[in-house]
C-alpha cells in the first residue's frame, strides 16, 4: 500500500473518491472490455475534476495465480504483481502520483484493509459520502461497495454507473440493482449506449 504525501493534511466532510481497479488488463489487456475502453475518458474527467480525496485499488496476484480458488474458476492470467497488465492506465497512475493519493493492492474482490482504513478514518475525515467508480461492476466495485456499507451503515454511499463497466453489459446492470436494494445510490447513465439513468 502506498503511502499517502499528504498525511498532515486534515479534511472536514470531505467527499470520498475512490477508483477501483482501472488496471491495463481489466481495460486492453487480458480482461478488457468494449465497455471498459469506453467508459475511461468518463473516468479519468471525473478524478481530475474530483473535489476531495481519491484512493485507488489494484487487483493484485501472485504468480501462483492458478492455485487459487479465482484461478481455477477464471483460468485466465490476470493483475500479477508487478507485471505490465497490473498497471493503473498511465494517465490514472499519473494523476494518482502527482496527487500523492493512497493506492491498496487487495488480492481479493473487497478490501478489508480499505473498508478497514475507511471507517477508522472516519473520525478524523468525517466523509461526507463515498462515491465508487472502476472496474468491474459486477465483481470488485460492487464487493468494495457492500463492505464499506457494511462497517459505515449511516455514511452514504454513491456508484456513478457511467464511470463504471461490467464483465458483461447484463452483468453490470444486475450489478448495479444489487446494489440498489442496500440502499447504494446509483447515478449516471446505467446502459452505456443510451440515456437510461437510475
Amino acid at each position: 500500500r502506498r503511502e499517502n504525501k499528504k498525511k498532515g493534511m486534515v479534511i472536514v466532510m470531505a467527499k470520498l473518491l475512490l477508483v477501483i481497479d482501472m488496471q491495463k488488463d481489466f481495460v486492453d489487456g487480458a480482461l478488457g472490455t468494449e465497455e471498459a475502453v469506453k467508459i475511461l475518458p468518463k473516468v479519468i474527467q471525473k478524478i481530475k475534476e474530483h473535489q476531495g480525496p481519491i484512493i485507488y485499488t489494484r487487483d493484485t496476484h501472485g504468480e501462483d495465480y492458478f492455485n487459487t480458488q479465482e484461478g481455477k474458476r477464471l483460468p485466465v492470467v490476470h493483475c500479477v504483481k508487478e507485471s505490465q497488465g497490473w498497471q493503473l492506465i498511465p494517465e490514472i497512475m499519473e494523476l494518482a502520483d502527482k496527487a500523492g493519493s493512497l493506492v491498496f493492492d487487495k488480492p481479493s474482490f473487497g478490501s478489508l484493509e480499505l473498508a478497514t482504513y475507511i471507517k477508522e478514518s472516519y473520525k478524523e475525515h468525517q466523509w461526507e459520502e463515498i462515491q465508487l467508480i472502476g472496474l468491474c461492476t459486477d465483481i470488485c466495485v460492487v464487493s468494495n461497495a457492500l463492505m464499506i456499507k457494511s462497517v459505515l451503515p449511516e455514511l452514504p454511499v454513491f456508484v456513478d454507473a457511467s464511470c463504471c463497466a461490467g464483465v458483461t453489459p447484463e452483468k453490470h446492470k444486475a450489478a448495479l440493482e444489487v446494489m440498489k436494494s442496500c440502499q447504494i445510490t446509483i447515478m449516471g447513465r446505467i446502459d452505456h449506449e443510451t440515456d437510461g439513468t437510475a
